[in-house]
């Protein structure tokens, strides 16, 4: 498989593109340019200037982008100042830290503005839900069977008059 200096170099001389039109076009530095198809990442102080450039570059040249950053990625892991660093720990990460990588990148502003909007339904819904059962209970039924008993002065009430 030919590198990613090899693709771009001959896509860019199929279309009959010279360096100085693509700059011109892509708004890179010529130099960069030139650098990237003799294969020569040293031009570029960190991989992501160059994922970055040859990315514009290959949309420029209408080449498929993914293939051609994933191919820069497996060049880029082969060179020993571009590769990707060793991790800092020998810890596995731990679901802990995937909650706290979560939490750290909510937006707070609009997570309390939501968490709000929750607890007022929550609280709509159980008043509504409490005062239909209360609507629907019969008062007169929970009460205890009633018990007649007669007043012990004897007294009655009068008689209404005809």
């Amino acid at each position: 498989m030919p590198t990613v200096a090899e693709q771009l170099r001959v896509a860019r001389e199929a279309k009959n593109l010279t360096i100085e039109q693509l700059a011109e076009t892509t708004k890179i530095r010529s130099d960069h340019l030139r650098a990237l198809e003799e294969g020569n990442f040293n031009v570029f102080s960190a991989p992501i200037y160059i994922r970055g450039t040859v990315r514009i570059y290959s949309n420029a040249l209408k080449l498929d982008t993914r293939a051609v950053v994933a191919a820069l990625d497996a060049e880029l892991g082969r060179t020993e100042r571009f590769s990707v660093p060793p991790p800092l720990t020998d810890q596995k990460k731990t679901i802990l830290d995937a909650i706290t990588l979560v939490l750290a990148k909510l937006n707070w502003k609009l997570g309390l503005v939501g968490l709000g909007v929750i607890i007022a339904v929550l609280i709509v819904g159980m008043s509504l839900w409490t005062w239909h059962h209360h609507k629907k209970s019969d008062p007169v039924k929970t009460l205890p069977p009633a018990v007649y008993r007669p007043a012990t002065s004897g007294d009655t009430l009068p008689l209404p008059k005809r």
